[in-house]
C-alpha cells in the first residue's frame, strides 16, 4: 500500500485505510486536500491489478463511472471523479459514515432483535426512490437510459448514520451503450436475489430490480433470505419455482396491507410485478404515512446510532462501506 499512497498523494489524495475489498475491486477511506487546508473525506475505489490489463473490466468501471456520473440523487451514492494512476482505473465516490445493510441485518440477529416494520419499509422505500430516479435517467439529449441495476442486494445499500439510506455499486448495471452487457449468456448478480428473468437468462427490464428489492424487503422483516442456499443452483432454482410463503405467518406483525405489497414486489410474472419503482414507492410510502407519523431519515438515524453504540453525529461526511463500530 505505501507505493500506492505516493502515487495518490502527488494526486492530493491521502490514502487513510483500506475499508472494502472483493474478488476485483478495492476501497479506501481517503482525504482529498486542495488549496488552503482543504480536505474532503472521499472514498476511492479501485480495479485490482491483476485485472486492470483486461479490457472487459476496463470498459466496464469506465462505464459504471460514466453511468453514475450524473445520477445525482439523495438515494444513490454520487461519484466525483474518475482517473488513471500507475495503469489502474479509479474512482472517487462519495464516503457514506455507516453501514451497509447486510451489517444491518446481521446486528440484528446478534442481538436477537426484529428489525421493526415500519424502518424496513421506510429502508425499502428510499431505495425504490433511487431505483426511480435511475430508471428514469435520461441521458443529456432526452435520450433513455433504460438503466437496470441488477445488483440490488444488502450489500449495496448504504446507511448513514445519519439516517441516509443509499443505492450503491451499478458495476454490473446495464444502461444503453454504457456498460458492457453479455445478458442470455450470464446470470448477473448474486443468485439468492436475482430476479427470475435473471436467473432463466432472460433479457432484464427495470422490473427485475423491483423483485430483487422485494427479497431484501423479506429480508429484513425475516432476518434471512427465502431463497439462500449454500449451492448457487439451488438458490437460482428457488428463486423460480419456490412457493412464495405468507410473510403473517412467518411473521405474525406484518399486516394484510405490507403482505400485499410483498407478494406483488415478487411476482414472478413481471406483467402481475409492480411495473415501476415509483409505482412500489407510492405503495410503501401510503402505508406507512396514510393513518400515522411514519418513520423519517432523523428517526432511522437515531436508532442506527443507537443500535451500533456510535455517538451523535459532528458533521463527519457521507462511505461507501465502513463497517460498524462494535
Amino acid at each position: 500500500m505505501a507505493a500506492l499512497k505516493l502515487i495518490f498523494n502527488e494526486l492530493h489524495y491521502e490514502l487513510v485505510r483500506k475499508i472494502s475489498e472483493g474478488g476485483m475491486g478495492l476501497v479506501y477511506e481517503a482525504l482529498q486536500h486542495g488549496t488552503g487546508n482543504f480536505a474532503k473525506v472521499v472514498a476511492i475505489k479501485l480495479i485490482r491489478e491483476e485485472y486492470s490489463s483486461i479490457p472487459e473490466f476496463q470498459k466496464n468501471f469506465i462505464g459504471e463511472a460514466r453511468l453514475v456520473a450524473d445520477l445525482i440523487h439523495t438515494n444513490i451514492v454520487q461519484t466525483y471523479h474518475l482517473g488513471l494512476v500507475g495503469g489502474q482505473h479509479f474512482m472517487v465516490m462519495e464516503f457514506v459514515n455507516g453501514v451497509n445493510l447486510e451489517q444491518f441485518i446481521e446486528r440484528h440477529r446478534a442481538l436477537e432483535r426484529a428489525v421493526p416494520i415500519d424502518f424496513a419499509a421506510f429502508i425499502a422505500s428510499r431505495v425504490a426512490r433511487g431505483l426511480t430516479y435511475a430508471h428514469q435517467k435520461t441521458d443529456r439529449d432526452g435520450h433513455h437510459l433504460n438503466i437496470v441495476h441488477r445488483d440490488v442486494n444488502p450489500k449495496n445499500v448504504m446507511l448513514g448514520y445519519e439516517g441516509d439510506v443509499k443505492l450503491t455499486d451499478f458495476g454490473i448495471a446495464k444502461a444503453f451503450n454504457l456498460m458492457y452487457n453479455e445478458e442470455g449468456k450470464v446470470v448477473p448478480g448474486k443468485d439468492e436475489y436475482c430476479s427470475p428473468e435473471q436467473a432463466s437468462y432472460a433479457i432484464t427490464d427495470a422490473r427485475a430490480d423491483l423483485f430483487s428489492l422485494g427479497i431484501v424487503l423479506s429480508e429484513l422483516l425475516l432476518a434471512r433470505n427465502i431463497f439462500r442456499s449454500d449451492d448457487r443452483l439451488v438458490s437460482r432454482k428457488n428463486v423460480l419455482t419456490m412457493p412464495i410463503p405468507r410473510f403473517s405467518v412467518l411473521r405474525p406483525d406484518i399486516d394484510e396491507k405490507l403482505e400485499t405489497i410483498l407478494h406483488k414486489t415478487l411476482e414472478r410474472d413481471r406483467g402481475k410485478r409492480y411495473q415501476s419503482a415509483s409505482d412500489l414507492l407510492t405503495d410503501l410510502e401510503v402505508y406507512l404515512y396514510s393513518d400515522r407519523y411514519g418513520p423519517t431519515n432523523e428517526k432511522l438515524g437515531v436508532y442506527l446510532r443507537e443500535l451500533f453504540g456510535q455517538p451523535e453525529p459532528s458533521g463527519a461526511l457521507l462511505t461507501n462501506e465502513s463497517p460498524p463500530a462494535v
